[in-house]
């Protein structure tokens, strides 16, 4: 498998991003919530770190912008500390530098019989993903000559295939069962959400609701009523699962990893799909969720929930186009529905927990996944817009939010609740 550094720089601060994508394996990551680049992220960095410098015997980690503002919330300096254990470790809160090369950066500082022996600064971009801020040469090679929709679309007419099997002819031999794997640890989020009950941690006395969702039928339920119930009992599970620090798959993300599997596993519950065929389902859902990590971000402290939420509904509506065996064209429709409709959504959570409004947020977002589909069936053929023009219209509108609604708890309903 791939390595986990990336770099995001070149020597003048700028995108150095070449053409191309990195392997399927980099952006679906198994970890424990609640935030893909508040936990996942930083335990990577910690366990990056002490590989480097075996000799480290305390830590010093720095952490600064949307990482200092929300860490608590997230419980960032929990698992810092859990990671580098018993290494001593101090974690520090720093909200007041603003000259950072990405919203979630840190510093880390090791020591040795107490003298400093490494510093180096780490920047977690989203979906667990760690890069080196000094380095100037990419560690995760891209093993996709393509990065547009447009080109891959393209490859997969000429030569009749689909877009997983576009997929598997590009990933190594581990590729599949890494996948079957994702898969399996999905389900068992889902099953260990729909059992949980009890009180969400953090201090908002959140109910979990799944268990709640998943067994009370209405006397007179619509089959209409009852997928929507179903859905989001999923979606619950997950998501109610990755809030209480639990084991999940980051789908792109550990706050929007309740959507896709939501859909698949009702699918898969409803019409008996195989695990062969929900898998293709997710090959083609990470194709898309990939092209929207090279060419915009994933990250809500970079965009906004737009490209957490938002990406992890067109990563849902195309893998439903992949199980429902639709054209290339009426996948692509489909994910292009689910961004454009999610343009602008903000990152507000309240005390910085992925709690409220993550949690409604995953299931409302794995309905509309289905409502992009069926609308993408019965219109395709007048759609004006591509996918890889709404993917760069959200980086654009990514840019334009302000920083108090990307994930720092300053703005929205963090600001008018609380």
């Amino acid at each position: 498998m791939c390595g986990v550094f990336m770099h995001i720089e070149n020597n003048n601060g700028a995108s150095s991003k070449a053409c191309g994508m990195q392997s399927l394996t980099e952006l679906f990551k198994i970890g424990r919530g609640p935030s893909s680049s508040h936990t996942i992220g930083p335990e990577r960095a910690c366990k990056a770190f002490l590989a480097r410098y075996p000799d480290t015997d305390a830590l010093r980690v720095t952490l600064y912008g949307s990482l200092a503002k929300t860490g608590k919330g997230h419980g960032t300096d929990r698992v810092i500390e859990k990671t580098v254990a018993p290494i001593p470790c101090e974690v520090l809160f720093d909200c007041e530098q603003t000259d950072l090369p990405h919203p979630n950066t840190m510093d880390m500082i090791g020591f040795h019989g107490g003298v400093e022996i490494a510093k180096i600064r780490i920047l977690s971009v989203g979906g667990g993903t760690i890069a080196f801020g000094d380095e100037a040469v990419a560690q995760i090679p891209n093993i996709y000559s393509e990065h547009t929709f447009t080109d891959i679309a393209q490859i997969c007419r000429d030569r009749s295939i689909r877009i997983w099997e576009y997929a598997i002819e590009n990933e190594d031999a581990d590729f599949l069962p890494y996948m079957n794997h994702i898969w399996d640890t999905m389900k068992q989020s889902i099953q260990r959400g729909l059992r949980d009950e009890g009180i969400l941690p953090g201090g908002l006395d959140v109910r979990k609701k799944a268990k709640s969702l998943f067994r009370n039928q209405h006397i007179d339920e619509s089959p209409e009523t009852r997928e929507n119930r179903m859905v989001c009992a999923y979606a619950f599970a997950v998501s109610e699962q990755n809030a209480s620090g639990e084991q999940i798959v980051t789908a792109p993300t550990c706050g929007a990893a309740g959507v896709l599997p939501a859909v698949l596993y009702y699918q898969q519950q409803k019409n008996r799909y195989s695990d062969e065929q929900i898998v293709q389902a997710l090959i083609t859902a990470g194709i898309v969720g990939n092209l929207i990590k090279t060419n915009a971000s994933i990250s809500g402290a970079e965009c906004g929930c737009q490209a957490e939420i938002g990406s992890a509904c067109a990563m849902a509506a195309a893998a439903l186009g992949e199980l429902f065996s639709l054209d290339i064209d009426k996948i692509e429709y489909a994910a292009e529905i689910a961004i454009e409709h999610h343009l602008g959504l903000t990152c507000d959570p309240i005390c910085g927990l992925v709690q409220i409004p993550c949690i409604e947020r995953n299931a409302v977002a794995a309905m509309r996944a289905i409502n992009a589909i069926s609308l993408a069936s019965f219109l395709w053929d007048s759609r004006k817009i591509s996918f890889d023009k709404v993917v760069h219209t959200m980086k654009e509108t990514g840019k334009d939010l302000s920083v108090s609604y990307r994930e720092t708890s300053e703005g929205g309903l963090a600001k008018i609740v609380l």
